[in-house]
């Protein structure tokens, strides 16, 4: 059975908005409905942030009212302070600046069991985020930590492909996904989710919504760290982490050469802006050796990342090289730390894991998010 638009705000329409009962779907509130392949649909509410804790049990409702139309499969719905993208839409009053400033800020709820969560990110793509991210992740567990990994880059997620994992989440109780599981790591991705090879033409709430769902309703279990592998770049994505999730910190990983590192700057900018702690940067890609001669080349440059990080007052975590092996095993599914558990590059991502849990673990722990305030 096809479902339409109409389906959706037909089922919204019985999800009251406020104590007058004004219906969902004429409050102005929502923003594009979007309907995919498979009956699954996404859509957003604009909320004002103080509305956030009184609209939570809206959103639910309203998850609850479409999943009971014929032919849908699964729902992504969030709140957002994104205006709606329908014109005329009605929206929330804003507060005037003066008064946001002086309202307390909104303290966002802790995940239920996750002690710390961190953000790999990096200012472009291609610099080996993802990689990275993964192989932090399994060297934070050789450490003894219980430690998960959300792949929050909606447009081209690869954690799935980096460790091999098939299939699709189970669905529990009350709409929760249990997450799928390699190599000790619990693991959630939009690319479980989705079809390999479809386009994830999706506006920023659309995108906030699946990155809040993939966060809130997941049965993470008890976790030491949580490791979300960013989008690139200084976007929705990543202003939505800092304000929706109480992120311990983050992690920047840049090539050395001088275009990747003029990014890298702008992601520590924006962490630092909404008050995110830099656990460090890490340069990627930073030698390489010719298997066949021996001799050393230093395609993308060496040591900018290490002396950007210096110039900007944060950890330098490590080089990893621009390795065969590495590269070879990320494809295979079958990341290095966990295939080759005793190999110098694998120390290289230990040593990493090591000082970022020393950070941790020293006091800085997981915070309340900042409110992010534009005058």
């Amino acid at each position: 059975m096809t479902i339409t638009r109409e389906d959706v705000l037909q089922a919204l329409s019985t999800v009251p908005l406020d104590a007058g009962g004004t219906p969902l779907s004429a409050s102005g509130r929502l923003t594009d409905i979007l309907i995919e392949d498979g009956g699954r649909v996404v859509f957003a509410i604009v909320i004002d942030p103080s509305e956030a804790t009184r609209m939570e049990p809206v959103r639910q409702a309203a998850v609850a009212a479409v999943q009971r139309v014929s032919g849908v499969g699964s729902v992504l719905a969030s709140l957002t302070a994104e205006r709606p993208a329908s014109a005329g839409a009605q929206t929330p009053p804003s507060p005037h600046p003066k008064a946001q400033s002086a309202t307390p800020p909104q303290r966002t709820q802790r995940i239920p069991g996750v002690n710390h969560i961190i953000a790999v990110a990096s200012g472009k793509g291609g610099v080996g985020k993802s990689t990275t991210a993964c192989n932090l992740a399994l060297a934070l567990q050789s450490l003894g930590l219980r430690v998960g990994l959300l792949d929050a880059d909606i447009y081209g997620p690869s954690v799935p492909k980096l460790l091999g994992i098939h299939g699709k989440p189970r669905l529990l109780e009350n709409r929760i996904l249990e997450p799928m599981e390699a190599y000790g790591l619990k693991v959630m991705s939009i690319g479980f989710l989705v079809d390999e090879e479809a386009a994830m033409i999706w506006r920023g709430p659309m995108v906030m919504s699946a990155i809040t769902q993939m966060l809130r309703e997941v049965a993470w279990g008890d976790l030491d760290v949580l490791v979300v592998d960013m989008p690139p770049g200084t976007g929705d994505a990543q202003l939505t982490m800092a304000q929706a999730t109480p992120l311990a910190g983050a992690v920047i990983v840049s090539t050395p050469q001088d275009l990747a590192l003029i990014d890298a700057r702008r992601g520590v900018s924006m962490f630092k802006r909404v008050e995110i702690p830099i656990l460090g940067i890490v340069e990627n890609m930073a030698t390489f050796i010719c298997p066949h001669c021996g001799k050393t080349s230093h395609i993308f440059g060496h040591g900018g990342a290490r002396a950007e990080a210096e110039r900007l007052g944060v950890p330098f975590l490590g080089e990893i090289p621009l390795n065969m092996t590495i590269r070879e095993l990320s494809d295979a599914g079958r990341p290095v730390v966990a295939t080759d558990p005793d190999g110098p590059h694998t120390a290289l991502y230990k040593a990493m894991a090591s000082q970022v849990w020393a950070t941790l673990s020293g006091g800085a722990t997981a915070r309340p998010a900042p409110r992010i305030v534009i005058e």
